[in-house]
């Protein structure tokens, strides 16, 4: 989702409500899950994925039993309240604590078996019939049963101002018998699978377990793999392994600590010395450096995670295609990828990234073209130029490479770009509230399916104002909603594909580049794997001698 550093990381770029939803069933399946996504069948349940992406190898040492796992990172969570919060480094803890019914696969372009172990589907794709686990119980001994699934998605369904726009196809949810829960939806809806795999839909004891919201989500309880133990607030997040969890020998841990250390050298040099075992998100230019030191190794992860400029269509000249064409053609993206990524990443040719189903590589998009550029601005309505304000985050270095690189790109075009810094969460608050000219924004995906960023960005009706830009094109949203209730592979392709095409030429966003998720580890850590999304399954994860 788009994500603002203060609420999420998502968009986790800004964070604001984004939307999901999922993957395709071609045919209803008994006992096991059907054909998913673009890629096939569902991968079997294995506990988190230990498919190797770039870095992050498994096996290498001989595993201990045991062991108290730190991360050190840049921000602290915000909430554990799963049906509200946005923020990334909330939603990579609370993962640990709730889970749901499917689960995404490593690759991020499909789902599987979770806490539901299986699920048939009715012929007119309105009714989902799911059979849990039996095995399941939540961290206080009591067994998950349909009541708290129920219970579970109708809280995720109800919120305002939350992750509700993810369930927003759902009509009902029943529980006829403890191990069975049927979900109708109001219209045949492809991406529910990809949905019920959410964060937001993370399944919690019935009525909170006889708590208040407030107080369960103070110390929650779930059926995950680690439980709740201390949060410091503004310094750090402790949670203890699960000794009753659901899937045999895991995990491996006995406790994990998230630690919030702002500064980025000190991050660096606390996993080279010992004092921490993962340094997330550390900056790419500090990664060939931690590569050389000893007893250090780095993973580069592939992510969703896409930069985009943001022109606002409610303030002149944005609301002519010219203008923003030929921005678009002005981007500097291999600047950019040298100046902030160093060369880590890919300029990107579309909304979507090549991350997740449905995603066209052979989109061209709107590339570096300063020809172009000059061409589409001599149709505008500003043909000699204008003068805008970039709306730039204080403090945020990649926020500040964008600005500079864009405003002297745009120099050529004649227009003149001030540059406004703002506190970063008084920047995501006049983004939300299209009070800005133009700006930058990124975007994480949290499900295994298109529709969530295609509501977002495209179809202005669900609540993120076409990713905060007031873009409004009846036929792209039209081919949306269209996408959403296709069932069939071959037809979704075409029509997602339609719709990458019909936004780069709308260019309401500028695209600016695929960023892949950095980590430095110690040597000791194993099992240690980030999913696109950019969660991770610390089950899984276990130190060596």
């Amino acid at each position: 989702m788009p994500t603002s550093d203060q609420n999420a990381d998502r968009l986790s770029g800004p964070v604001y409500a984004e939307i999901s939803r999922h993957l395709m069933s071609r045919r209803a399946a008994l006992g096991v899950f059907g054909a998913v996504g673009a890629t096939g069948l569902l991968a079997a349940c294995g506990g988190g994925g230990s498919t190797t992406t770039a870095g992050g190898s498994n096996g290498g040492g001989t595993k201990r039993a045991g062991g108290d796992l730190k991360i050190v990172r840049a921000q602290d969570s915000v909430s554990m309240d799963k049906t509200m919060v946005f923020s990334n480094a909330s939603i990579w803890v609370y993962q640990q604590i709730y889970e749901t019914l499917l689960m995404n696969a490593q690759d991020g372009k499909s789902v599987k078996p979770w806490l539901a172990e299986s699920y048939t589907t009715s012929a007119d794709k309105l009714t989902w019939t799911f059979k849990l686990r039996s095995s399941v119980k939540f961290s206080n001994g009591q067994p998950m049963t349909s009541a708290d699934v129920k219970f579970s998605l109708d809280k995720a369904s109800s919120t305002k101002g939350g992750w509700e726009f993810i369930n927003s196809a759902i009509k009902e949810v029943k529980a006829p018998d403890p191990l069975t829960v049927v979900i109708t939806t109001k219209y045949p809806w492809a991406p529910l699978l990809a949905d019920l795999a959410c964060p937001s839909n993370g399944i919690i004891p019935n009525n909170y377990g006889g708590k208040t919201a407030q107080e369960f989500y103070a110390a929650p309880i779930g059926t995950g793999p680690f439980v709740w133990d201390t949060w410091t607030k503004g310094s750090s997040i402790t949670l203890k392994k699960n000794t009753t969890y659901w899937q045999p020998g895991k995990p491996a841990l006995d406790s994990v600590t998230w630690q919030v250390v702002a500064d980025d050298n000190a991050r660096s040099l606390m996993v080279q010395g010992g004092q921490a075992h993962i340094n997330e998100n550390p900056p790419f230019s500090t990664l060939d450096q931690l590569r050389a030191a000893s007893g250090v190794k780095v993973d580069v992860f592939p992510s969703t995670r896409t930069d985009y400029v943001l022109m606002n269509q409610t303030k002149k000249p944005y609301d002519d295609v010219h203008v923003r064409r030929a921005i678009s053609y002005a981007i500097d993206r291999q600047s950019l990828l040298k100046s902030v990524l160093y060369n880590n990443g890919k300029a990107a040719n579309s909304v979507f990234m090549p991350t997740v189903p449905y995603y066209d590589a052979s989109t061209p998009g709107l590339q570096y073209d300063m020809a172009k550029a000059k061409a589409e601005m001599a149709q505008s309505s500003v043909p000699k130029g204008f003068s805008t304000t970039y709306l730039a985050s204080s403090g945020d270095s990649t926020d500040a490479a964008i600005a500079q690189i864009l405003q002297a790109s745009l120099k050529e075009l004649g227009i003149t770009m001030n540059i406004q810094n703002g506190d970063p969460s008084a920047v995501h608050d006049l983004q939300n509230k299209l009070d800005y000219e133009i700006s930058h924004s990124y975007w994480t995906m949290d499900i295994a399916d298109p529709d969530e960023l295609a509501q977002f960005a495209l179809d202005p009706t669900t609540g993120g104002h076409s990713f905060n830009t007031g873009h409004n094109n009846k036929q792209l949203i039209d081919l949306v909603h269209q996408a959403q209730r296709t069932f069939d592979t071959a037809q979704r392709q075409k029509l997602y594909s339609q719709i990458q095409t019909m936004a780069a030429n709308d260019a309401f966003l500028g695209f600016l580049y695929y960023q892949p998720m950095p980590y430095a580890r110690q040597a000791s850590v194993e099992g240690f794997q980030v999913l696109p999304s950019g969660s991770y399954h610390i089950e899984d994860v276990y130190l060596t001698a």
